[in-house]
């Protein structure tokens, strides 16, 4: 009689584990989701700026104050903030793809089945 309170037991912690995996999962593809938004919106604005003169006035947001720049000043700040996005967006999806592999490999110890309602 003890032995389907522990498969019980086992089943709901197999069922909170792979519930972790999801939702880790969700989270890092929420984040490469962000970080791509961003990181197109820095493109797009290096696109604008780059036929201008140099001379040109802008502005750019810093910790939400608006500060007035030339051209000259704010392309290779965006260049550096570009190129550090694109090194993040790599990271988050090396640990994506690392967490995914740690997921069915995960499934295959435990012989998890995936069951849609």
């Amino acid at each position: 009689m003890a032995s389907p309170q522990v498969s019980a037991k086992r089943q709901q912690d197999l069922q909170v584990q792979y519930t972790t995996y999801k939702n880790t999962l969700q989270a890092l593809a929420q984040k490469i989701g962000d970080v791509e938004q961003e990181s197109e919106e820095h493109k797009l604005v290096l696109d604008t700026l780059g036929p201008l003169p140099g001379d040109r006035k802008c502005f750019r947001m810093i910790n939400g104050v608006l500060v007035e720049r030339t051209v000259t000043d704010v392309i290779p700040a965006l260049e550096t903030n570009a190129e550090g996005l694109k090194n993040v967006l790599e990271d988050l999806v090396k640990q994506y793809k690392s967490k995914q592999e740690e997921l069915e490999k995960w499934k295959k110890k435990n012989n998890v089945q995936v069951v849609q309602s």
